[in-house]
């Protein structure tokens, strides 16, 4: 798993030496879903800190935090309108009863 984490390489092009690959991924997403990685990390993450190891000076430019291209003018949830055919003028406009609407 580190192998292929650390590579980057799909997970089907794990070195044969550590067995197949399907399983390898099986375990890899065991240990996600059970939280594994997250104590492993959050474990090797306290050790640096009690070493000094890391600085935790975070800083945010807003110039950098922008909205992607198509963010902009993207629809709004539950104003969806459709553009509807353009009527027919052989055929006349009736309501709902099945009477024919003044036109």
């Amino acid at each position: 798993m580190r192998w292929r984490t650390r590579t980057g390489a799909p997970w089907r092009d794990v070195p044969e030496r550590y067995g197949p690959w399907d399983r390898v991924y099986d375990l890899f997403r065991r240990w996600q879903r059970n939280g594994t990685w997250k104590r492993l990390f959050e474990q090797l993450q306290a050790e640096a800190d009690v070493k000094g190891l890391i600085t935790w000076d975070v800083r945010v430019d807003s110039t950098i935090a922008r909205a992607h291209q198509h963010a902009a003018g993207a629809r709004k949830k539950g104003n969806c309108r459709r553009s509807l055919p353009a009527a027919s003028t052989s055929s006349p406009t009736t309501t709902a009863s099945g009477t024919r609407a003044a036109g």
